[in-house]
Parts: C-alpha cells; structure tokens; sequence
C-alpha cells in the first residue's frame, strides 16, 4: 500500500514556480511513490537473483540479472528526482520501499535456476503492467513530462522482461 500524500503535504514539501497544477503536482507525486518503492523493490530483488543463482547456466543469467537490475536502476533517481521536481517528497529509503511496494517478496533460497526466472519474471510482469496503467493515468491529468518518463520505463521494462522470459 502506497503511501498518500495530502495535498497540503505537497504544498508545504517545497516551494515550486511550477505552473503544473497542484492538484496534478500532488496525483502525480502519490503515483511517483508508489512506483518508487516498487522500483527499489525491484532492483533489489534483481540482486538477489543474480547474487544467489546456482547451476549449468549461472554465467549467463548472472550477466542478465544484474542487467536487469542496472537498468531497473537507472530510473530510481529518474523517478524521485520527479517526485521532487513536483514539490513533492520522495519517499526512498529501503524500509518505506519494503513497506510500500505491491511486487510480492521474493521467493524464499534456495531456488532454481528456473525459478528464478520465473520469479523475475513475474516481478517485471506486474511492474510493467503498473508502468502502463500510470502511462494511462498520467495522460489524463495531463502531466506529459510525468508520462514521458512512464512510456521510457515501459520499452525498458517490456525488453527487460522479453530477456528473462527467452529463457523460459
């Protein structure tokens, strides 16, 4: 459950010559939260796989994993630095992620190689499905720097996602 923040929250976070709306600054900001949690989540649970994979392929998918966990990277700073382009704060610390993110935790070691990549690839799965319904979102409160950066997450995430699903 992602946390929400309230309008004078967002008002009082930071001064912003800004002519966004406040009202889209402040829908934006909640939606940029949650899938900053979710996309710490993700980068972590990145590491996991390409730290603990074991077995006849585990050169290859480590280099994959921990491919997927720098580009997943990459747009944790995108992300936040959004949220407070928008006068709003980011919430980024690992125990507001782990507390906000809807991606299910990963699966208990040891695992298979098979299951690792069926758990990644799971985790993309619902990440890019959250990515496209804030493209959607975004579009109509019509923040269109906010839904840039949603569509550039998405061709990012979707080929992430089509990498790990080829070896399933």
């Amino acid at each position: 459950m992602a946390v929400k923040h309230s309008e004078q929250q967002i008002k009082g976070a930071f001064h912003t010559h800004n002519d966004i709306p406040q009202e889209t600054r402040v829908a934006c900001c909640q939606l940029l939260n949650e899938t900053l949690s979710a996309t710490l989540d993700l980068w972590t649970q990145s590491k996991q796989a390409h730290w603990n994979v074991k077995g006849p392929n585990f050169y290859q998918l480590h280099l994959l994993f921990d491919e997927v966990a720098k580009v997943v990277y990459e747009y944790i700073d995108m992300i936040a630095e959004r949220i407070t382009a928008l006068s709003g704060i980011a919430n980024g610390t690992a125990r507001q992620s782990a507390r906000n993110s809807f991606l299910t935790e990963y699966p208990a070691l040891p695992v298979s190689q098979e299951e690792h990549l069926q758990a990644l690839a799971d985790r993309l799965a619902t990440y890019a499905k959250h990515i496209r319904e804030a493209i959607a979102k975004t579009g109509e409160i019509d923040d269109q720097a906010t839904n840039d950066l949603y569509i550039e997450i998405a061709r990012a995430i979707d080929q992430q996602l089509w990498f790990v699903e080829s070896h399933l």
